[in-house]
């Protein structure tokens, strides 16, 4: 497959930045980069993203096949591989052929089976509590160029807005739930002990600071007892 010329480029971009400004989930968005990758970037066949979340549990989504969901298992099975690298340590993680490649042997051996040759891994914006990466493969080598890299990295910076939307978006929910519940609670104090807001809140506070458990923990345990008064 031959290299997209710069209009066709910058038309996929374009098309991917509405898609970022309009209201929709993160997973069709990561679904259009992958497909964005295989479309524009030369030797790439198969695309896939991985999340690695807090405690090491593996999300693979976005993929254009089955295939990246299989590299993702193996990675996570043995250990080693150049999505885990590009989620928690590398900018970008190439492989021209991977009948050469010493960094991680296991790997390397199992994808040549599964007629994977090359590949790189670009890594995604890292929350505190998910890192990422956009992974591209190859069922030939490619001498991976600074064209090819550049559309990759550019890609990957259209998905990692897109995982950063989602997470203000949780927190954003988060923040709303627990201001609900608090709100809950506090009302349920004052109609119980014939008090102000403020002082409900302060009575919440203390029984938070007291008991070294969450405001919003507080409340909800508050919200519980409800029916038992």
């Amino acid at each position: 497959m031959s290299q997209p010329s710069n209009h066709d480029l910058a038309v996929r971009m374009a098309e991917l930045a509405r898609a970022l400004a309009a209201p929709r989930q993160a997973e069709d968005i990561f679904t259009e980069v992958t497909s964005a990758a295989v479309d524009l970037i030369a030797g790439v066949d198969t695309a896939g993203i991985l999340l690695i979340k807090k405690g090491g549990q593996f999300e693979s989504i976005g993929a254009t096949d089955e295939l990246p969901h299989e590299l993702d298992a193996l990675q996570h099975t043995l250990d080693e591989g150049p999505c885990i690298d590009a989620a928690l340590d590398e900018v970008l993680v190439r492989t021209n052929d991977f009948r050469h490649e010493t960094r991680w042997p296991a790997y390397s051996a199992a994808v040549q089976k599964l007629g994977v040759l090359s590949g790189m891994s670009f890594r995604l914006y890292t929350h505190e509590r998910t890192a990422g990466a956009l992974n591209l493969f190859g069922y030939q080598p490619t001498d991976w160029d600074a064209e090819q890299q550049t559309i990759g990295m550019v890609l990957a910076a259209h998905a990692a807005a897109a995982l950063m939307a989602s997470h203000q978006s949780e927190n954003l929910q988060s923040a709303v739930a627990s201001r609900d519940r608090i709100g809950q609670a506090k009302g349920i104090i004052m109609e119980r002990f014939d008090v102000d807001d403020v002082r409900a809140f302060d009575m919440l506070r203390r029984l938070s600071q007291e008991s070294n458990t969450t405001l919003v923990e507080i409340a909800q345990r508050v919200i519980d007892t409800r029916g038992n008064h």
